[in-house]
């Protein structure tokens, strides 16, 4: 193989102002995911698909975007690259003149600025579950320090990872991989035996896990819910990438509610405070907190300091 023959590839007309990178930002864990890697136009990645493993390049220049693939899994993996790309993702009801001056002005102005967002969708659920297990309860710089090494220590090199991908590049663990990692490796990972026996609940019935791709959102998460050791936040973590869920809430997040009660009255919130916040633009509450965190408001650490606007009036 060499880096200008791919084994698949595909091309497609990229939406106004698309940003490849602010659209699958979620899907990377923090800068040091093996699964993901650099690169000038875009962004390495790699994956397994029904049909083995892949490494895609993906790249935008200007109003196309493209996916080129190398591996067993290369085609497969090409044609999940519009959804993963966010492309298949329609914010038609989202920017309706009557929905779209519902918004709170801090909102709208962000959508003007970044009208190429898109949430991407995966539909690898194995892939998004285990990390979000891992990020449970702990500090996120814990849970990707423990991801990577997990995923250094029984991922895969993916495919021609130091020739055509760059040296380092790794598919994650299959579920039946992910099952036989001992006790002390995980141990030696940082994660606790609450997380790992819940990452090793979850893959028991990993064939059943995957269907859940199928489902709609609300159908995924609430089957995830109904393993124990899932609740709310894994659940919409996980749909949120699985199935680029317009609508899921990250409810219990450590900072999340803080966040957006700044952002939108000036004064800190509950998970239930926020929750009201948001409840006018049901059915669109993701896509909502996503243009938040693009806004460029940062709740301060301890407490308001100064007067905020309250932008839901406007």
């Amino acid at each position: 193989m060499d880096r200008s023959t791919a084994d698949a590839a595909g091309a497609w007309e990229a939406p106004e102002r698309y940003s490849l990178a602010t659209t699958c930002f979620p899907l990377q864990r923090g800068d040091g995911d093996p699964t993901f890697a650099a690169h000038p136009g875009g962004l390495w990645t790699a994956f397994r698909t029904a049909h083995g493993p892949a490494s895609v390049l993906l790249t935008q220049n200007g109003d196309e975007v493209r996916a080129r693939a190398w591996g067993e899994g290369a085609a497969s993996a090409v044609a999940s690259a519009p959804a993963l790309l966010g492309l298949t993702d329609s914010w038609a009801a989202f920017d309706d003149e009557t929905f779209h001056a519902s918004l709170p002005r801090l909102v709208r102005e962000a959508r003007r600025r970044h009208p190429g967002l898109r949430l991407p969708a995966t539909g690898r659920m194995v892939d998004a579950l285990v990390p979000t297990i891992l990020e449970q309860k702990v500090t996120t710089v814990e849970a990707r320090r423990a991801y990577r090494y997990l995923l250094r220590r029984f991922g895969s090199p993916a495919p021609g990872a130091g020739r055509i991908a760059p040296a380092g590049l790794v598919v994650a663990p299959t579920a039946a991989e992910w099952l036989r990692v001992p006790s002390w490796e995980w141990h030696r990972a940082g994660v606790g035996p609450q997380r790992s026996a819940t990452v090793m609940r979850a893959l028991r019935s990993a064939s059943g896990l995957e269907r859940l791709a199928e489902k709609t959102a609300p159908e995924a998460a609430t089957a995830l819910k109904s393993i124990p050791g899932i609740g709310v936040w894994t659940a919409a973590e996980v749909t949120q990438r699985t199935h680029a869920d317009a609508d899921s809430v990250s409810v219990g997040d450590f900072h999340l509610a803080k966040f957006v009660g700044v952002a939108l009255t000036g004064q800190r919130t509950d998970d239930a405070g926020m929750l009201r916040l948001l409840e006018p633009w049901l059915g669109q509450r993701q896509r909502v907190v996503r243009l938040l965190l693009l806004s460029g408001v940062r709740a301060p650490r301890f407490g308001p300091r100064m007067t905020i606007q309250d932008h839901r009036a406007h």
